[in-house]
């Protein structure tokens, strides 16, 4: 029975610790925060220890599965260190806030014994694994291309309440790390890896603000030949649907939450999302209890665990290469 502990007991905390309270066969321990009122709280909410230190925690716990659900740039050395000890990590997306914290994660995690996730829960949609086998059975002929929206709004508040968020150095960047990283993680994942990226990244409605980006656009080439555009927002007056949209030689693909697909003979399917009822946001999605679910079924597998570290770092790359054609003179700051 694994023994588990979350370090970080903010927002995205919330739906962690429900998909643990799901599984049979896991038992929360103990939870790390170093804020003192929001561990307080999760120690009296589940009624485990608590620790303002993960190494001390590390220390005197035992300890197979630990929950990274802290600020961004306080990914990856709770990570490594579980790793180094031989501790299972869910890591809550990005990999990490810089490339070079990326790179020691992916390092950490190929040398250790433990296995690592990163929560890009949104693969685990019915409606995107429909779509990937689709696309994956060849009976639609070559993937041409597809794009990918993120129309969303943030107000000041949002920032204000979570300082961390609208910094480089707290985030690592800002619309693209936070919001639209899933988005683009769906199109590299379902279209191909990605060769080459064109892009800009802007602040143009929270420069009071925030130091980073609140909108961006992307022109991505994949391996495969395909190419693929990508547009962001946190200027939006609402919080619309996220869209992916992909072309085949034989259908049109189409993501709006449920997953419709137009056949070149006019004919038209409709995949239905599934409805999930969470106390997380629903921006967060439905797939968070199926993504850690599944990363424990998988404990006891050999080799890596399908959307890994390698895997993750996937799109921080991505994202990364925007920032230094947008910011040139921060290149240090950025990268």
């Amino acid at each position: 029975m694994p023994r588990v502990a979350v370090i970080g007991c903010g927002d995205v905390a919330t739906v962690h610790l429900e998909a643990i309270g799901e599984l049979e066969d896991a038992t929360l321990v103990a939870v790390c925060d170093t804020d003192p009122t929001r561990l307080a709280a999760a120690m009296a909410a589940h009624n485990v220890p608590g620790y303002s230190d993960h190494r001390a925690m590390f220390e005197e716990r035992e300890i197979d599965v630990v929950h990274v659900c802290t600020p961004h740039s306080e990914h990856a050395q709770p990570a490594i260190d579980a790793l180094e000890r031989g501790i299972n990590v869910i890591s809550e997306k990005p990999l990490a806030s810089t490339l070079a914290d990326g790179e020691r994660l992916v390092a950490a995690a190929a040398a250790s014994s433990a296995r690592m996730g990163v929560c890009f829960q949104n693969r685990y949609n019915s409606a995107v694994q429909a779509l990937r086998r689709r696309l994956d059975s060849g009976e639609f002929g070559a993937v041409l291309g597809g794009s990918g929206t993120v129309m969303w709004n943030r107000s000041a508040e949002y920032y204000q309440n979570r300082p961390w968020r609208g910094t480089w150095a707290g985030g690592g960047g800002g619309l693209l790390m936070n919001q639209a990283i899933h988005t683009l993680d769906l199109l590299q994942w379902l279209i191909g890896e990605v060769s080459t990226v064109r892009g800009h990244a802007a602040t143009h409605a929270l420069g009071d603000t925030i130091d980073v980006e609140d909108t961006a656009e992307l022109f991505l080439t994949h391996q495969n030949g395909a190419q693929s555009v990508f547009y962001a927002t946190l200027a939006n007056a609402v919080n619309a649907p996220i869209t992916v949209d992909i072309a085949t030689e034989k259908a049109q693909f189409s993501l709006r939450g449920d997953l419709t697909i137009t056949h070149v003979d006019g004919r038209v399917e409709v995949v239905e999302e599934r409805r999930a009822a969470s106390g997380g946001r629903d921006y967060w999605g439905v797939s968070h209890q199926l993504y850690i679910a599944d990363f424990y079924a998988q404990l006891g597998n050999e080799g890596p665990f399908w959307i890994d570290a390698v895997e993750a770092q996937k799109s921080l790359r991505i994202i990364k290469d925007v920032y230094a054609q947008s910011y040139p003179g921060q290149l240090a700051e950025i990268s």
